[in-house]
């Protein structure tokens, strides 16, 4: 269960039981279906792109999909979607917030 308070969802491409899931190119799939999903709605040409409350990308080595909280509010059944995507799956999920990258001091 994710919490009301949960600013991002990160759902792993890894199974409860610790095996890959597949197939490899899940993450882009799943975060292609949501990419009509975003403020403003969708545009001509939006679907050319991800979603900012949808995104693929690698946490640890592992493909993910980072889901931001913003989604639950705007779409509720998007945000079922993704969740039951990953519950039917048994795909670990967690909450957590993605920092963006810090470069390294001089």
């Amino acid at each position: 269960m994710v919490s009301s308070s949960a600013k991002e969802v990160f759902i792993m491409g890894r199974t409860l039981d610790g095996k890959t899931f597949r197939p490899s190119d899940w993450a882009e799939r799943l975060a292609g279906v949501m990419s009509s999903f975003r403020p403003g709605g969708a545009t001509p040409g939006s679907h050319l792109s991800y979603s900012p409350w949808c995104i693929p990308t690698l946490i640890g080595g592992v493909k993910a999909v980072v889901v931001n909280s913003e989604l639950r509010s705007v779409e509720p059944m998007a945000w079922d979607f993704v969740l039951n995507f990953a519950k039917d799956n048994n795909l670990e999920v967690s909450e957590a917030c993605l920092l963006p990258d810090v470069p390294p001091r001089q």
